[in-house]
């Protein structure tokens, strides 16, 4: 009891540092927290307290211009009452498969104050895959953007399918939501549902259908608190999420914007310079990207990032990918030390943040546990390794999934879920990991885990990015093969890699084979597709 009632205690205090408890007119105050017992921790009801706390701030701001908390909240009525007209009633779901821009805000909200529950579809899926993820998840609805037209027709016939954006002079099959909203007259809200929906993130995992991992809405604040014991955001500032929502981490800064009544800065389509730009133009002071975009910016002329003001900038949040410790130095050199890595999975939502403090120290590191998390490295026998050795990781926190929408779970140890990774701690209570515990390789009777290789490749002056994977060999059972990307104009040979290789890790670390690309090629968050590379028999 003593425990919990010191976490309660910790959870307010980081809450409170956030400043979302100003205060304001005592009539406010009472109308916000009626709107809180009657939606619970939900987007309907972050938003319709803010429209009661600040009307006129903006909510969002999008290619289509600015929307205050004020038009949200009525506009996200308007869109609830269309949906239930349409017939999407409480309890059922909704497929959602749209860019970065308000229709993927107000979708998500209008749901939340529906009660339907929400599947968020990967903007980059072909069609097959949505066929078989719509099929398998049954959807009453479907909310998309129109480019995606041809690719939901086949999986979205039988379901009510509606249109969150289409570009001006475009023939749209389905009806427009915008104008569904202008046919309905009482932008009241409705009654809030008697459960709150769920939301189901697909995995984005390299290999296979992607699963469907259900989670509830969260019970309390703790979650928050967790991830801002970590990530310094404060309420009512500006966010630019360049990571895609429907992932796990562009939702996770949609999520926690909503108690800080954040400004969303949203782009429908990522460029790096165009990023630079809206950060700057908005005053951004914190950006969400995954890795591969961050290199993407870093890789812009030196001269063209200096043109841009990111003096406002104070948090650049990475996650979906690995982050390389080479990386994470030329950002904080060149953007100073607001770089924070948060390593977790669809499935366990976080395991540990590294903040500027930890990469300076400890370059490619995932950090330590945030608030209320707790890690564990245990062998195959579920046993906690001594400290120094490297097991398996075991994560426990308050927003772990509830499982696959299709079946089955993560391997869970005494309330522990499994991240599937193998990792270990360095003396200073760091989490490294050492790759996916289905990669590690065994080449003449040695472990080799691939993550440790390409982290050392990434180092390298002459490498951009790096990928390495374990392959048949008749002599050694398996033997190590190496992607390479180079810088521009480099020269790099097969033979000098090999050389890098051999100097800085044991001798059965080198890669056999070494292959130069122009890209490796990734998935939309940024994870390497090594199944493109060397294609499964």
């Amino acid at each position: 009891m003593k425990s919990e009632a010191l976490y309660k205690l910790k959870v307010a205090g980081t809450l409170a540092s956030t400043g979302m408890f100003k205060p304001v007119r005592p009539d406010k105050t009472v109308r916000t927290l009626g709107a809180l017992r009657k939606w619970g921790p939900t987007p309907a009801a972050a938003y319709t307290g803010s429209a009661i706390r600040y009307p006129e701030r903006l909510a969002l701001v999008d290619e289509r211009g600015a929307l205050t908390f004020r038009e949200v909240d009525k506009r996200t009525n308007l869109m609830a009452r269309a949906l239930r007209n349409a017939g999407i009633r409480e309890g059922e779901s909704v497929a959602i498969m749209c860019r970065n821009h308000r229709g993927f805000i107000e979708a998500t909200v209008a749901c939340s104050k529906l009660g339907a529950s929400v599947l968020y579809l990967n903007t980059a899926f072909a069609g097959p895959q949505i066929t078989d993820v719509l099929k398998r998840e049954a959807p009453a609805g479907l909310i998309y953007d129109e480019e995606f037209c041809g690719l939901v027709r086949e999986g979205g016939e039988g379901r009510k399918r509606f249109v969150a954006w289409c570009d001006p002079g475009t023939a749209c099959e389905d009806p427009l939501l915008e104008d569904l909203m202008q046919a309905q007259r009482d932008d009241s809200p409705l009654q809030p549902p008697l459960e709150p929906g769920r939301v189901v993130i697909l995995t984005s995992g390299t290999t296979g259908t992607p699963k469907g991992a259900a989670r509830k809405q969260p019970d309390s604040m703790g979650p928050a608190a967790s991830l801002f014991s970590k990530i310094p955001l404060r309420a009512r500032e500006t966010t630019m999420i360049a990571a895609p929502l429907f992932h796990s981490w562009g939702f996770a800064h949609f999520t926690m914007s909503l108690p800080l009544a954040s400004t969303l800065i949203l782009r429908r389509r990522f460029d790096a310079e165009d990023t630079l730009k809206a950060v700057s133009q908005h005053r951004a002071t914190a950006l969400a990207v995954v890795p591969v975009m961050l290199q993407r910016i870093l890789d812009l002329p030196p001269e063209t990032i200096a043109a841009h003001d990111l003096h406002a900038l104070k948090i650049v949040a990475a996650s979906g990918s690995a982050l390389p410790g080479e990386l994470a130095v030329r950002a904080m050199n060149l953007l100073g030390d607001v770089l924070y890595n948060l390593y977790g999975s669809t499935e366990v939502a976080w395991a540990t943040i590294a903040t500027p403090e930890d990469l300076r120290a400890a370059p490619g590191t995932a950090g330590k546990p945030p608030l209320g998390t707790v890690v564990k490295l245990l062998n195959d026998q579920g046993r906690e390794v001594p400290k120094g050795e490297s097991g398996r990781i075991f994560v426990a926190n308050e927003l772990m999934f509830e499982g696959y929408t299709g079946g089955g779970g993560k391997e869970i140890v005494e309330g522990l879920m499994s991240t599937g990774d193998v990792g270990h701690f360095d003396e200073g209570g760091r989490l490294f990991v050492d790759g996916r515990d289905d990669e590690m390789i065994v080449s003449g009777g040695e472990n080799v885990f691939p993550r440790e290789v390409e982290d050392l490749l990434a180092d390298h002056s002459e490498i951009e990015e790096a990928a390495v994977v374990g392959v048949k060999d008749s002599e050694f059972g398996q033997r190590l093969k190496a992607f390479v990307v180079t810088r521009n104009g480099s020269q790099l040979s097969e033979e000098a890699v090999k050389g890098y290789v051999k100097e800085n890790l044991a001798r059965y670390k080198v890669p056999r084979e070494v292959v130069f690309m122009q890209e490796l090629p990734r998935n939309s968050t940024g994870k390497v597709l090594k199944r493109e590379l060397v294609p499964q028999d």
